[in-house]
């Protein structure tokens, strides 16, 4: 990768994902000069669209005298994307630059890299863009040894182990609420907001201790709306509680006595530490956004090594 121009703007870290797009623009000292997010997911694009998009988002920054790098992780590598990329194998290192493919460009401006995810034969798994969160989480916390959850519309629960992912399972719990909550004849109980932490934490315990009876618990809040007038905003609560208690109850093995960190800065993720804290799971937080970002330098500064 050259770099003769004079812009402070040395290279672009873009997360691309199904719905948004994330890009970071950063100096030679990847510290951030701009950022930009935009809707211009996966499910937005045709693949011959990628490149012209990355250009249009990247304009005020590109020099006729210099490619200027771009590393990608996230949807961007799928079979739906920009370009297929192959997963990498579990238990794997997260991938990083040397594991990156390079994106053949009409434009000469940019340089293009494209991470892999990771995939995982039994159980049958897959995960695209996460695991440079967790790269990043890993730059930052070299030692860590314990379990790593990810909420989400797909959340996923990793085991890392001596700098590795060693396993980790999926669940469409956010997938579920959304569903539940749009298209059920729940949708006519279920508040568009506000929240109630007992009604929340009470369906945790529910789920976990009775997890067969979860479909019937479902309908019963449909029950309690109409006979026992129970407000829009608590029947939330209990949705997401019986649906993160359940997930809980399956993923048993990876949280129960480990060190847990939930990476994640949204509500879903509180509502997780709440769940885990209310089960004698100590956890720890951290931002998503600034694990993305710091795989992204990782996985940057690996491949400048190899191209030199």
């Amino acid at each position: 990768m050259t770099d003769t121009g004079t812009s402070p703007a040395h290279w672009a870290a873009v997360d691309w994902g199904t719905t948004h797009l994330r890009l970071w623009v950063l100096d030679h000292d990847h510290k951030v000069i701009r950022q930009t997010k935009t809707e211009q997911g996966m499910t937005q694009l045709h693949p011959t669209e990628y490149e012209a998009t990355l250009l249009d988002l990247l304009s005020q920054e590109l020099q006729p005298n210099r490619a200027m790098g771009v590393i990608c992780c996230g949807m961007v590598g799928s079979r739906q994307g920009w370009q297929e990329v192959p997963y990498a194998p579990c238990p794997t290192l997260p991938p990083s630059g040397e594991r990156a493919s390079r994106v053949t460009t009409k434009d000469p401006r940019i340089e293009v890299y494209l991470l892999p995810g990771i995939k995982q034969i039994s159980p049958p798994d897959v995960m695209r863009g996460e695991e440079t969160q967790i790269a990043g989480f890993l730059s930052r916390n070299p030692q860590y040894d314990g379990v790593l959850c990810l909420p989400g519309t797909h959340s996923k629960w990793v085991h890392i182990s001596a700098g590795e992912v060693v396993s980790f399972q999926t669940f469409m719990t956010g997938e579920l609420f959304a569903l539940l909550c749009k298209e059920s004849v729940l949708r006519h109980n279920i508040g568009a907001t506000g929240w109630n932490d007992e009604m929340f934490t009470n369906a945790i315990d529910d789920a976990i201790s009775r997890p067969a009876a979860i479909a019937a618990k479902l309908f019963a809040l449909r029950a309690q709306s109409l006979i026992a007038t129970l407000p829009p905003e608590a029947a939330r609560a209990r949705l997401s509680g019986l649906l993160i208690g359940l997930e809980l109850a399956a993923a048993r093995p990876y949280w129960l006595g480990a060190q847990v960190a939930v990476l994640g800065d949204t509500e879903v993720a509180q509502a997780y530490c709440t769940a885990l804290t209310a089960q004698g799971s100590p956890v720890t937080v951290t931002s998503t956004e600034r694990m993305t970002l710091d795989g992204l330098k990782s996985a940057y500064t690996a491949l400048q090594e190899m191209t030199k």
